[in-house]
């Protein structure tokens, strides 16, 4: 009995080098051209959650004046919406107006000064860098530049 040994040719489904490269090399142009878009954005939505947190401590802060006829001093300062605040004045009505105070969305401080200079209270972030002025994400963000 003969047995014919078929010689089949082998079949590579396998991907090139070159195929490899040219998939990497345009999803690395995607990524560069789509990539920053969505950085930005991010920094839009950090902004956007910003001034609502300012807000959110504006509402507070008026609600503390409509109860105890005065804001927080500057030595109270926000603290005073979450913990009774202790000196002169001493809130008469005092309720608990916030669990805790917020940071910006950058994790940085949120500053309040009281008299402003641009209103009754002056609320601000520093936005993304954390320092005075710059300009984009990094511009301050206060209740006097919000409508």
């Amino acid at each position: 009995m003969n047995r014919k040994i078929i010689n089949s040719q082998k079949t590579n489904y396998g991907f090139t080098l070159i195929e490899m490269l040219v998939v990497v090399a345009i999803m690395a142009t995607l990524m560069a051209l789509i990539a920053p878009r969505f950085i930005e954005r991010a920094e839009e939505a950090k902004v956007t959650a910003t001034v609502a947190q300012l807000q959110q401590i504006s509402t507070a802060l008026d609600m503390y004046k409509l109860d105890n006829s005065t804001y927080p001093t500057i030595d109270q300062g926000l603290q005073a919406l979450v913990e009774k605040p202790f000196g002169s004045p001493e809130p008469k009505n005092w309720k608990h107006y916030l669990n805790e105070v917020p940071l910006d969305a950058w994790k940085n401080e949120i500053y309040y000064v009281y008299p402003g200079e641009h209103g009754v209270y002056d609320l601000y972030s520093l936005g993304a860098d954390g320092q005075q002025g710059g300009e984009g994400s990094n511009a301050d963000i206060g209740n006097w530049t919000q409508n």
